[in-house]
């Protein structure tokens, strides 16, 4: 069992680290504060292979592993947080489920134009009524021709991309839910007001009015929620390693503020109470890289499991945020200000806990891995009647 990176990770996490002082440092306070999501910067991601990471060279991607997408967070994060968002878009969620399932036509028409930083890809998947309760989604996908109508709605997607892979229900029960693609000019297909996240995220809901799909736009066809959800695995491993990079950050923020703050004639650092936060702080960062390093590296080109994705997400959101948290009180009313990058990383990060599962979903998983066990959260059916006996009451 080996915990250090190989000679070929470390020369790869350096030249992401310096990839991103040369082009990233700079602006990167005002990149975070945009809500736009920065599609600008797409292309020369692209120029210097961190799109498609994990993608096989024959489809236009890196041919690299989910590792190295994991360490390319890892660095653009430390450099400027919000641009990790390019890494998490062009490596994980919705582009591995289209790079896994599409047709050579689909990676042409899709796939390329993302790869390449031309375009945005988003996921349509939330409802107004089915969040983690996915499988209650109610938007239709309903035979026409050879075609079909989409007809419903979805919330939180990013209201600025060009690209939407959507789930929908072609048939009843999870059996028949799968998946199309659909760009933002479709006719019938229009967004709501734009609002806002607490991280500064734009967000919109999307409508879908007669929406006619083509039968080479869809992705996965009924029966395909399974492969759907197995290549969302993927998507919180991204989560994940931007919360644990996010909490890196505002550590070493708040070490360097520590270092340099002069309170009552000493350093910061020379407070016991402070160095205690740190301790506590860097324990709790090595054992989540840990546990995301081991789902990333037992993954390698494939998906990773749910059992170790969930252990992983759940540490690694927890960590992030309550670094996050004690950095913002260590820097006191300047972590506080948007003047610092640790007040934003605080509030993206809490959004972590909620997307991508939240983590009281992550321990209903964890839960039943532990047990082995399937447990339902719906509500028991209701016994059906006509004279059989209750197995509580004998029948009375």
């Amino acid at each position: 069992m080996d915990f250090e990176l190989t000679d070929e990770q470390r020369i790869f996490s350096d030249m992401v680290r310096n990839f991103a002082l040369r082009h990233l440092k700079d602006g990167a306070l005002e990149r975070a504060h945009k809500e736009e999501f920065p599609k600008e910067l797409k292309k020369l991601f692209y120029d210097n292979g961190l799109l498609g990471i994990t993608i096989p060279e024959a489809d236009g991607g890196q041919g690299g592993t989910l590792m190295d997408a994991v360490l390319a967070i890892e660095q653009i994060a430390a450099v400027c947080p919000r641009s990790a968002d390019i890494i998490q878009e062009g490596n994980f969620g919705a582009i591995r489920t289209l790079a896994q399932y599409a047709t050579p036509d689909q990676k042409e028409r899709f796939l390329k134009p993302i790869l390449e930083g031309r375009e945005v890809i988003a996921v349509g998947m939330t409802e107004p009524d089915a969040g983690s309760a996915t499988t209650d989604l109610k938007t239709t996908a309903t035979p026409d021709g050879n075609g079909f109508r989409i007809n419903g709605s979805k919330v939180f997607p990013n209201p600025f991309a060009d690209i939407y892979l959507v789930y929908v229900r072609f048939g009843p029960g999870v059996g028949g839910i799968g998946s199309v693609m659909l760009r933002r000019d479709t006719p019938g297909f229009s967004f709501g007001k734009t609002s806002k996240f607490m991280s500064g995220a734009a967000w919109a809901p999307m409508f879908f009015d007669d929406v006619f799909v083509p039968p080479e736009d869809v992705l996965l066809p009924a029966g395909g929620f399974k492969k759907q959800i197995s290549g969302f695995n993927a998507e919180r491993v991204g989560n994940a390693a931007r919360s644990l990079a996010y909490g890196r950050y505002c550590f070493n923020a708040a070490r360097q503020y520590a270092l340099d703050r002069v309170q009552f004639g000493r350093p910061l650092c020379e407070f016991q109470g402070l160095q205690w936060k740190f301790a506590e702080m860097i324990v709790a960062l090595e054992a989540a890289q840990l546990l995301l390093y081991r789902a990333a590296s037992k993954a390698d080109r494939g998906l990773p499991s749910p059992e170790d994705t969930s252990v992983a997400k759940l540490m690694c959101n927890r960590v992030g945020f309550d670094c996050a948290n004690e950095a913002v009180q260590v820097m006191g009313g300047m972590g506080y200000s948007h003047e610092t990058l640790v007040e934003y990383c605080f509030r993206r990060s809490r959004g972590w806990m909620i997307a991508g599962g939240s983590i009281e979903m992550l321990k209903n998983r964890l839960g039943e891995m532990v047990f082995d066990r399937r447990f339902s959260q719906r509500p028991p059916r209701p016994q059906e009647t006509g004279g059989a006996k209750s197995p509580a009451t004998g029948g009375a």
